[in-house]
């Protein structure tokens, strides 16, 4: 074994092998990536020839190497697939979910010979299903699918997808999974989920509790906010450190767009969010407690600038990417503390609250939704008090 390239700060980069080259997807020159290829027998550095370049509406995430073609997983567009690459042809072939609101990812193919590139894909409306694809000729096979609930009748729903726009004029899709007669009129319920943070993303998928809140006439709606992964690099980092602001007032900018476009009003909007999720409740509720009439924080990540100041817990200094270190500069602490939801509730009236704590939650410790939610007891002047469920 020898190295391939030696470590350089901030450059990723992973190899796949074919014939008498090596392929190079990488980061360098490039921030959602782009495929490089050299031959095995010169300098890993020297001779590369481009053959992807970069591009900012495609984000790559990996690649396999076969005999006659190159998989590459990618995100176009915020919609998850892969491409199938000849390299001899100079073809490529976008595959993406069969079905309209869902999300895919590669299977493990490990035959070199392969004709074949195996993918598992899920939809709001269809559960997870595996699948394989013809790399020549693109045609698909589906090999199994998880067994639908009893009952279930795809005719009862439907997907719907529509996009709020940011206070810098950034859209922001949003998924929606509705019942088939849900109006648009204002008078309709509407649960929204947010995220936005590790450049993880929020893809719709295939959730049978769900189907339970739409029957008795309660959308579901699935809000990508930035912070998260749905459109490469840039798209996470437009939601981190300096910049996590836009997490929040992008999530906000959501709501009040299913608000305007009749989907839901204040009255119906019930927000929920998980862990870092959980971060965007505590500070939407915090800014915007009028816009929801509930609000849903499971786990949730609240008590932001004491954590990331206790350097002993076991989480806390590897978290310094995502956050900053606020004990390192004013700024970062004073940057953290701004949106911080325990060092913001204030006296005002604050949504309905049901908040679930874990004893034994390993990133977010179970006194951190304690201590917030016994403040905003304290500080709430509406007529609902915040529900803390621990287990």
């Amino acid at each position: 074994p020898h190295v391939f390239e030696a470590r350089r700060e901030g450059i990723r980069y992973s190899l796949g092998d074919r014939g008498d080259f090596w392929y190079i997807l990488t980061n360098d020159g490039a921030v959602n990536g782009r495929l490089l290829k050299v031959p095995m027998s010169g300098e890993s550095n020297q001779n590369r020839v481009e053959v992807l370049p970069g591009d900012e509406h495609i984000s790559y995430g990996g690649m396999e190497a076969f005999k006659d073609h190159l998989v590459l997983s990618a995100r176009k567009e915020g919609i998850t697939g892969f491409y199938l690459l000849d390299p001899d042809k100079e073809t490529t072939r976008w595959i993406t979910s069969p079905g309209v609101g869902g999300s895919l990812q590669l299977e493990k193919t490990p035959n070199f010979d392969s004709t074949t590139q195996r993918f598992s894909y899920e939809t709001l409306l269809q559960p997870y299903t595996v699948a394989e694809v013809e790399m020549t000729g693109g045609e698909i096979r589906t090999l199994k699918q998880k067994a639908l609930p009893e009952g279930f009748d795809p005719n009862r729903y439907r997907i719907e997808s529509t996009t709020a726009t940011a206070t810098d004029g950034t859209k922001l899709p949003i998924w929606l999974l509705l019942p088939a007669d849900h109006l648009r009129d204002g008078s309709g319920g509407l649960l929204l989920d947010g995220y936005g943070a590790y450049g993880i993303s929020s893809d719709p998928w295939f959730d049978s509790d769900v189907f339970s809140l739409v029957d008795r006439g309660v959308g579901f709606a699935i809000a990508q906010v930035r912070g998260g992964g749905e459109f490469g690099r840039l798209w996470y980092e437009a939601g981190k450190q300096e910049r996590k602001g836009n997490t929040f007032t992008d999530y906000i900018a959501c709501a009040e767009h299913l608000i305007a476009e009749g989907y839901t009003s204040s009255a119906q909007l019930c927000g929920t969010g998980a862990s870092a999720g959980g971060l965007l409740a505590g500070a939407v509720i915090n800014e915007r407690p009028d816009l929801f009439a509930a609000f849903i924080a499971n786990v949730p990540f609240v008590d932001v600038l004491n954590t990331m100041l206790d350097a002993t817990l076991p989480l806390t200094t590897s978290e310094y990417d995502e956050w900053g270190d606020p004990a390192s500069s004013p700024e970062i602490f004073e940057r953290i503390r701004h949106y911080s939801p325990y060092d913001n509730v204030r006296k005002q009236s604050y949504p309905a609250l049901l908040v679930l704590a874990g004893w034994n939650d390993n990133r977010v410790s179970y006194w951190e939704p304690a201590k917030w939610v016994a403040k905003i007891r304290t500080q709430n002047t509406g007529s609902t008090p915040p529900l803390l469920s621990t287990a």
